[in-house]
Order: structure tokens, then sequence, then C-alpha cells
């Protein structure tokens, strides 16, 4: 998924931050603007929107949450394949990561899965979890060995007090997965920073750990303090860095995730990524929001968003050999293919023989859960062909 980015009406003075921007650390300043607090109101809306969501957790409690079947398009087959959340966190196990920190992660396979093929392990984007693969679990299953994790800070892994969340933290949770988990070469698939992470991991590791590398739609940081030679993200460097203090200030910084979990935002944030606007549904929606209603997600979002960006991908690509297949949404508002990490993943398949580039028409930032039909279509011959 994506980060936030906070536009600020009047830069000299804390409190009236009246709009919502959101961006990711890609060189790029797209985005929807939602209504915030104004100065006035914020303690009064807080209260009552702490209010509210008490009302709605009561609610969630008397639900179940399932997925039907998409409209996405795609055939009955594919349809039959999608995952119910509830099955894929009954399905989930966890895994202590040095000795302290839980991590979820999901284990899949049917009789037919190959057992000498690689396995392969998903990587969700920000915001997301295991079941943001719920369209491709079950497909992917059918061949191959299919692990999920969630990273540190989301989903149901740990969301620790204090943690300095960075990619190469990320990069190497995912390392140590595989080294202690897995103990097979695996093919990384990753959607956005999921994307990233996977790139910096791949580049550490040898063919004994990372045997392949799928990118859909890879971000350029993990927050909008990556400068990605874009003139337009380094006049606005000095609003980023106002932004980052705001956030350190523990109301306004929750005062602004409180606002931005509201189903209504999440829905209109879903909206405006997502290029088929029929998957965004109610489950989708619930899939972003639970996890953010847990204890230190709020410390999870100010970490991120504050940050070090982390390692470009341009300085990474060229030290990787294993084979990589990049799969592009071309309606991405936050990577667009325009945009500076666009046209350098468009331009690798011409400098690096082991890379191929498919661009996936009408599709948003989220290629595998916007249009999965589409991207198993991709996905499934190349891993035939080149793992």
């Amino acid at each position: 998924m994506s980060v936030w980015m906070v536009r600020a009406r009047a830069p000299s003075f804390i409190i009236p931050i009246t709009k919502l921007r959101i961006g990711n650390g890609n060189g790029d300043v797209k985005g929807l603007r939602l209504p915030l607090l104004s100065n006035k109101s914020w303690q009064f809306q807080l209260q009552l929107e702490l209010q509210q969501r008490n009302e709605e957790k009561k609610k969630r409690q008397n639900v179940t949450i399932s997925y039907t079947n998409s409209s996405s398009g795609g055939d009955s087959a594919s349809a039959a394949l999608e995952l119910e959340v509830n099955e894929i966190r009954e399905s989930c196990k966890m895994w202590k990561w040095k000795g302290q920190y839980s991590i979820n992660y999901l284990v899949s396979s049917t009789p037919n899965s190959h057992p000498d093929s690689p396995p392969l392990l998903l990587v969700h984007g920000f915001g997301a979890s295991i079941p943001h693969w719920r369209r491709n679990i079950g497909t992917l299953a059918k061949s191959y060995m299919v692990y999920a994790i969630d990273l540190l800070g989301f989903g149901a892994s740990d969301k620790p007090a204090g943690y300095s969340y960075t990619m190469e933290a990320w990069a190497q949770l995912i390392l140590d997965f595989l080294d202690e988990v897995v103990q097979k070469p695996t093919v990384l698939i990753g959607n956005s920073v999921g994307s990233l992470a996977c790139v910096i991991a791949a580049s550490e590791s040898s063919q004994t750990l990372v045997r392949g590398l799928v990118l859909l739609n890879c971000a350029g940081g993990m927050n909008n303090k990556a400068i990605v030679d874009d003139w337009r993200i380094k006049l606005l460097l000095p609003l980023l860095w106002f932004i980052g203090f705001l956030l350190k200030q523990r109301p306004i910084a929750s005062a602004i995730f409180e606002r931005v979990k509201q189903r209504e935002t999440l829905r209109n944030i879903l909206l405006s990524i997502y290029a088929n606007k029929e998957s965004v549904d109610e489950t989708l929606v619930e899939i972003i929001r639970e996890p953010a209603n847990e204890e230190g997600a709020l410390d999870a979002f100010v970490s991120i968003v504050t940050g070090p960006p982390g390692t470009n991908p341009v300085q990474l690509m060229p030290s990787i050999s294993i084979p990589v297949l990049v799969l592009w949404g071309d309606e991405d508002p936050f990577t667009p293919l325009d945009g500076p990490v666009g046209k350098y993943f468009s331009s690798l398949p011409s400098k690096l023989s082991n890379v191929k580039l498919i661009v996936l028409d009408g599709v948003g930032h989220c290629p595998h859960d916007d249009r999965p039909e589409l991207v198993h279509e991709k996905l499934l011959p190349w891993l035939a062909e080149n793992i």
C-alpha cells in the first residue's frame, strides 16, 4: 500500500492542519486530499471518534468477515480459489524473530504443489497484511508452496513500543524468515514497500536464500523523504521535515491517525489507488482497518512516516543477478510509469538481461488485488520458465 503525506495550510503554526494528501516515497506528489481536524475542534473531534471506534468495535464482534466472490473479472476457477479472511487468519502461525518479536505468517500448499519447485514468499505493502493476498494464495498454491508474512508493525505481527522501523530491518526479517522457517531458496514477491524490502533482501543474499524476485509497483522508499531525482520532492523537502515534526507531537499524530483509519477515509484512499473500483469491497477496507486499531499501530505509523526512507532501489538493482519480473500497473497514482521510479524500472530490461518488465493496462498500485487474474496470467508462465 502507501504511506501518508500531510499537507499543512500554515507551516509557521503547528495546530491548523486541514488537509491530508497521500503519497509514496517515489518522487511524486499526486494524491487524494481529505478533510482533517481544525485547530478549534480537534480535541472534541478526537474524543467523538474514539467513542465511535468503540461502538464500531462492538459491532464487529458480532460480524464474521468473509470474502465471497470478486467482481474484478477473471474466470470462475480463479474466483473459486479466493480465500475467506477468517480462513487465512485461522491458518496462520507465529514465529519468534530474534527471540523477542512475534511474526505472523501463513503456509499454504495443495497435493499438486511441486515439491521440487522453489517456494514463494508474499510480502505486503504499507498498511496491508497477509489477507491482502487472499485473491492470490489459492491460485499460486496449486503449483507452489506459498508463504506469506506480516512485516513487523503490521497485521497480526508485533508492534513493539519505541521500535524504530527501517527498510533494512524488514529486509533482515525476510532473510531470517527464509533461513529459519522456509529453509529453501525462495522467490520473493512483494508489493510497494514490500517490493523494496524484497529488493534490499535480494541484494544482500546469495541464491541459497533468494532464487527469484517479483516486484509489483515497487516503492522508491519507506516514506516521502525518499528523493529520487525529482525536483518536486526536493522543493517539498522542508515541508516534509516539518510534517515529521508535527507527527512527533503525540496529540496531533493521534488525531491524524484516527481520521486516516476511518472506514470512509480508507475507502476513498483505496478507490484512489485501485483502477478496478469493484475490487474495493468492505472486506478490503476491514483488512486495512482492523490491524490499525491494535496497540502499537499508531507508534508504527509515526515511526514509518518519520523514519529514514531506506536504500534507493536504483542503487541496488544492478547488483542483483537472479531472475527479476517487474509487473507495473499503468494507472498507479503513487508510482506512475512516468515518475522517477517507474521510468527507472522501465529502463532496466534494456540494461539488465535478468530483468523482465510487463506493464499491466488498467491496473493501479496493488496489481495482485486490483486485477489478480491478470497478474496470475503473467506471473505463472514466468515462474515456470525462469525459476
